[in-house]
């Protein structure tokens, strides 16, 4: 079947010397595994390395055959140049980390239109802003609400926010948040990318960011403490 379709890388793995196994989260079929024959090939191509670069965001042209293997190209452009993105140390750090939290987040080959604008929206936003120190916080709480396990905030004036059931509760049980750390959650749950940037010291950011990750481990399955985790925290120490 040829499938014509936007597309935001999440991985490219290198197979073999020249070729790539890339994967994409499509806007007409979800997760997509491409093979890429000869990227780093010297020739002139259509399917250049640079065009794998993370959460960069494509059109693409495709063959899916839907057995289950990889998939192969037909045609792929940028569709949509960053301008700041790939060269900014800090925007491409948080690129690097956020593409690792889909890689381990995003695993059902079926399309979530909603979750592909609001992924490439967000980038746009990052691409076109320098005040961007909670862009991540504010993105990971956001993903859960399209991966369906969102903090349920009915009862927000609750002190504790209880992790595995996603729920603000008058007590504190082993799986709940402290009491500070869950006023923290509640600020976060606020805020928005065009908010003011200097809501959270770094020692919040890195308990909100904490919390985050936690919360990824307890509502899916598999889910794996990305590698750049270590070098998010330094750029932002």
């Amino acid at each position: 079947m040829l499938v014509k379709t936007k597309a935001i890388v999440i991985s490219s793995l290198k197979f073999q010397e020249k070729s790539l196994i890339v994967k994409c989260f499509t806007l007409s079929h979800g997760l997509k595994s491409y093979f890429v024959r000869d990227a780093f090939s010297s020739r002139k191509s259509s399917q250049k390395i640079a065009y794998f670069q993370p959460l960069s965001i494509l059109e693409i042209e495709a063959v899916h055959k839907n057995k289950g293997t990889l998939e192969n190209f037909k045609e792929v452009k940028i569709a949509e140049p960053f301008h700041s993105i790939h060269t900014d140390i800090i925007k491409s750090t948080i690129v690097m980390f956020v593409s690792e939290i889909l890689h381990h987040s995003i695993h059902e080959e079926e399309k979530n239109e909603s979750l592909f604008t609001f992924l490439e929206t967000a980038m746009h936003w990052l691409d076109n802003h320098d005040e961007i120190t909670n862009f991540h916080l504010i993105l990971l709480l956001e993903i859960t609400k399209y991966l369906g396990f969102y903090p349920d905030i009915s009862d927000m004036d609750m002190p504790f926010f209880e992790m595995t059931e996603g729920v603000f509760t008058p007590f504190h049980a082993i799986s709940s948040l402290t009491e500070h750390e869950s006023q923290l959650l509640k600020k976060l749950i606020d805020l928005k990318f065009e908010n003011d940037q200097k809501t959270f010291h770094v020692i919040e950011r890195q308990i909100l960011l904490k919390i985050l990750i936690d919360y990824y481990s307890f509502h899916l399955d598999g889910f794996k403490k990305p590698k750049s985790l270590d070098v998010l925290k330094e750029v932002f120490s």
